[in-house]
């Protein structure tokens, strides 16, 4: 009698260890589960982010050049009707490096920012004007001080304009 009360204690104390180890084991396998979903989470945004950072490669570059595309375009408003013919050719040289300066941008997917005649858009634009001009409609664009220029599909400059604005007289 006395060892099968001892048999029943040793069969309780290896039951108990057997569930002990079997709750041990399910928990290390949520665990697992846990850690590789986090993995996976972790591979998604940097392949999310690696993407990103390739797709506007190339942006401060971007960013820098359009200043100089500025400087050019105010440079090419001079009226060669007027200038020596030395000036002439030297202002010819401009326009064909500004000509390839655009050519560039545009295959590099750099867009200028339509906006003269469109309706205000503030995502696109920073109104630094407000006029009140009856023959035109309310919050319609009348004058763009500086270009803006999207770069794939992201805007890298917003354009500086002019805003008419009928209410507020």
């Amino acid at each position: 009698m006395k060892e099968e009360k001892e048999e029943v204690k040793v069969k309780k104390k290896k039951n108990n260890a057997y569930e002990k180890l079997k709750n041990e084991n399910a928990l290390l396998n949520e665990k697992i589960l846990r850690i590789s979903a986090e993995m996976q989470n972790m591979k998604r945004h940097f392949d999310e982010e690696k993407s990103r950072l390739a797709k506007y490669d190339g942006e401060k570059l971007l960013v820098e050049l359009l200043p100089i595309v500025d400087n050019f375009e105010r440079a090419l408003l001079l009226d060669d009707a007027n200038l020596t013919d030395e000036v002439s050719k030297f202002l010819v040289g401009f326009k064909m490096i500004y000509g390839n300066l655009i050519d560039i941008l545009n295959k590099l997917e750099v867009k200028e920012i339509e906006c003269i005649g469109k309706e205000f858009d503030s995502s696109l634009m920073n109104a630094v004007l407000i006029d009140h001009l009856d023959d035109i409609a309310h919050n319609v664009v009348i004058d763009c001080m500086q270009k803006g220029y999207i770069y794939k599909d992201k805007v890298i400059r917003p354009a500086m304009v002019k805003v008419n604005n009928k209410e507020s007289e």
